[in-house]
């Protein structure tokens, strides 16, 4: 799992999903709480598609003992995930100019003689 930078101003979200677990809460409110940050465009959605807010109510577990009264998750999609991917080529970019780490790999017969299958993975 990656987590990535959302606030950077680059991106917008594709979906969301919140999961929201506690005995008091009152779905009239979180209804209105998503209608203020349509309203006040507070998050970024990609303008191609509707803003998908997904929201999940759930009862407290009576086996897990919690001091709040409500919790919650949020699991999002982003279109910041570019970056990330962004980022790792260039780590992975700077490895294979080194050939560091490949010894292993050497070992076996499939690499013995070149190592092009990393390059055409890339």
């Amino acid at each position: 799992m990656v987590s990535a930078d959302t606030r950077s101003g680059s991106g917008c979200y594709i979906s969301i999903l919140n999961i929201i677990q506690g005995n008091d809460v009152d779905p009239t409110q979180i209804h209105k709480a998503l209608q203020r940050m349509r309203e006040r465009q507070l998050v970024d959605f990609i303008p191609w598609g509707p803003a998908s807010i997904q929201v999940a109510l759930a009862r407290k577990s009576p086996y897990l003992k919690t001091p709040h009264k409500v919790s919650g998750f949020m699991l999002a999609n982003h279109t910041s995930m570019a970056e990330l991917f962004d980022r790792l080529l260039g780590q992975f970019d700077r490895i294979r100019k080194r050939n560091a780490f490949l010894d292993n790999y050497r070992k076996e017969p499939m690499f013995r003689e070149n190592l092009d299958e990393f390059d055409s993975a890339r």
